[in-house]
């Protein structure tokens, strides 16, 4: 059994909202299925990090969701800035099993356990946010976090944290979300959000102690990466 990782898959199957006009990105759905089915087995886990589907209601969303249902293994989402379709997670867990896409789970508040690892994580926000709306956004996302890791005390083994904005960039830290991981003692953390042709010197760094790494789909072209084996 394995723990994989990815963000920024940016489907849209049930909308028009083409990804190739991007550097990189032509025939990416093709390029990630065969991937993920060369890598993952069904007893596997992957973490999708945000930027999941460009659907903007839960219905538009439905054929990405579908798209992935039919990829091996149990997919656990994390919301990310596109994901605008994210709703409240009763509402989002009762439309999956009113679908039968019970491979997916929602990280949401809660964390999973997988091995030896607890998937933990929320979305986060831009780390260098100023403006009072974005200081509420923060203290929000620090509070979910705060939350999965709670949930995750009443299960066992590392807590690896997956994020989508990345909370730290260089000498911009943000402070709401970094004192998190510092004070619980995490080790590990992914996140995506960040793209192939966009800082490439905070793609795999550490940090306090911390190590972090990029994982957004492009960076990985379109490859799952094995976060744990076990």
């Amino acid at each position: 059994m394995s723990l994989f990782a990815i963000a920024d898959t940016h489907l849209s199957f049930g909308t028009d909202k083409p990804m190739a006009v991007f550097q990189g990105w032509a025939g990416f759905e093709k390029k990630l299925e065969k991937n993920w089915r060369a890598l993952v087995k069904e007893e596997d886990t992957v973490v999708i990090a945000g930027d999941i589907s460009w659907g903007m209601t839960l219905e538009e969303a439905l054929p990405d969701f579908r798209f992935l249902h039919s990829l091996p293994g149990q997919k656990l989402l994390i919301k990310g800035n596109h994901d605008y379709w994210w709703n409240s997670k009763t509402k989002m867990e009762n439309f999956l099993a009113a679908n039968g896409l019970d491979s997916i789970g929602i990280v949401h508040n809660n964390a999973f356990q997988t091995g030896p690892v607890c998937v933990c994580g929320t979305r986060g926000w831009a780390p260098e946010a100023e403006d009072e709306q974005d200081i509420k956004v923060l203290a929000r996302e620090a509070g979910r976090l705060r939350a999965s890791l709670d949930f995750a005390e009443s299960l066992s083994g590392e807590d690896i944290v997956f994020l989508h904005y990345p909370p730290v960039q260089g000498d911009i830290v943000c402070p709401d979300i970094a004192e998190v991981l510092v004070k619980r003692g995490i080790k590990r953390c992914y996140f995506g959000h960040l793209h192939a042709v966009s800082l490439p010197d905070y793609t795999d760094f550490q940090w306090e102690g911390i190590g972090f790494k990029l994982i957004s789909a492009d960076f990985l072209e379109f490859c799952p990466k094995l976060i744990e084996k076990y």
